[in-house]
């Protein structure tokens, strides 16, 4: 090969490097500014809560019943623009705080059983509930930190 072949293969193979190195350090970049998404199944939010609820309320509770408290804490979620109306990419950091307490779900939850036809037995199973389907939102990462955390 003739050495005007060689410098030509050289730099066709440095500038492919270079448009490469730049293009995947502009993408890691910007996923890094980014949130990753978490997915909510709503089957396997029925099953996570239902597996974790202690065995009085799992006794006390069908999992139609319980299937019907989690979209109603998901309709809550919504009324509170908790929740997106569809998939977006959001940066990370945002300069708003919002704090989820679990006694004002578990009273909005209650209100709302009779209306949804959820024969509730002992007014303690939402108290699970609402503690375990928040404890499914912390394993997909769909929320941050408690409001008691020392990370402020």
């Amino acid at each position: 090969m003739s050495a005007i072949t060689l410098l030509f293969l050289a730099l066709s193979v440095l500038s492919v490097f270079v448009v490469a190195a730049v293009v995947i350090g502009r993408e890691a970049h910007r996923l890094d500014g980014v949130a990753p998404r978490a997915v909510y199944d709503m089957d396997e939010a029925t099953t996570y809560v239902a597996d974790r609820l202690p065995p009085n309320s799992q006794a006390r509770l069908t999992y139609e019943e319980l299937k019907k408290m989690l979209v109603l804490h998901m309709r809550w979620l919504q009324e509170k623009g908790l929740q997106p109306v569809d998939v977006i990419d959001r940066r990370q950091n945002p300069d708003w705080e919002v704090v989820v307490g679990e006694e004002s779900l578990t009273a909005y939850l209650l209100g709302q059983a009779e209306g949804a036809r959820i024969d509730l037995l002992d007014d303690v199973d939402v108290v699970h509930v609402v503690r375990e389907h928040l404890n499914y939102f912390d394993a997909i990462g769909a929320i941050g930190p408690s409001a008691s955390s020392s990370e402020r």
